[in-house]
């Protein structure tokens, strides 16, 4: 049995929260933390999706992850915010929050989610997927109790979490320090149904058997459950 470094069990998630409306302007505002790892979600309507996408008669979700200077240990410059490893990862989260997404029940809107992190120790883009959901499912409520939308355009839940091979055990929801050191280390987004939206998965080092694949998706599948009952309390209220 792996002896983890905050002395969880290997198929335990580190604390989680999900705070609501945490700031004031945005109609999604949400504050989520894995552990020491905590991102502002904030999710606002602009009134035209994409050009390429107008006269369509459909909407658009899409994503922007940055992370704040001081998010490390050693302070980033903001010049550098949204190239190349937080462009990926801002796809990854349109990707997701789209696949949970009625389009063409939006009208011709687009909702863009700001995925900011305050803190890192690990699995960022997991906490802005799950945190992002919640701030895009307030949005959508907002809109349709204000008028703007009939009905909420989201057509079921979505989260996301790490998982990895940590001195030859699967363990799940890496911090930085098992990060750091993993032989294996993969995302996993999956839908309110346990269906996979996605995976990002790659061997540090030596390449890994399809039991060990497996292995992973079942704590990854473990982990999400819970996470969406996270959100399902955080939701409750009201």
């Amino acid at each position: 049995m792996i002896k983890r470094y905050d002395k969880r069990a290997a198929d335990a998630l580190r604390p989680v929260s999900i705070k609501r409306r945490f700031t004031q302007y945005a109609p999604g505002s949400v504050l989520v933390c894995f552990g020491d790892t905590k991102v502002l979600c904030t999710a606002c309507f602009e009134e035209k999706p994409p050009q390429w996408l107008r006269g369509r008669g459909k909407g658009w979700v899409t994503a922007e992850y940055a992370m704040l200077p001081s998010a490390t240990q050693t302070r980033a410059s903001r010049d550098n915010a949204q190239r190349g490893r937080a462009q990926e990862i801002s796809r990854l989260i349109g990707r997701s929050l789209r696949a949970v997404t009625n389009l063409d029940a939006m009208g011709e809107c687009m909702v863009v989610i700001d995925c900011d992190v305050i803190q890192a120790d690990g699995g960022t883009r997991s906490a802005a997927i799950t945190g992002g959901w919640v701030a895009l499912r307030d949005a959508f409520q907002l809109s349709v109790q204000s008028g703007y939308l009939e009905q909420s355009p989201l057509i079921g839940a979505c989260a996301a979490v790490s998982v990895g091979i940590v001195k030859g055990s699967p363990v799940l929801d890496l911090n930085y320090a098992e990060d750091a050191e993993a032989e294996v280390d993969m995302n996993i987004v999956m839908d309110g149904e346990g269906r996979i939206i996605e995976l990002q998965g790659a061997a540090e080092g030596s390449p890994f058997a399809r039991e060990t694949l497996d292995q992973m998706l079942s704590l990854g599948e473990k982990g999400i459950r819970e996470l969406l009952a996270a959100q399902k309390q955080a939701l409750d209220y009201e």
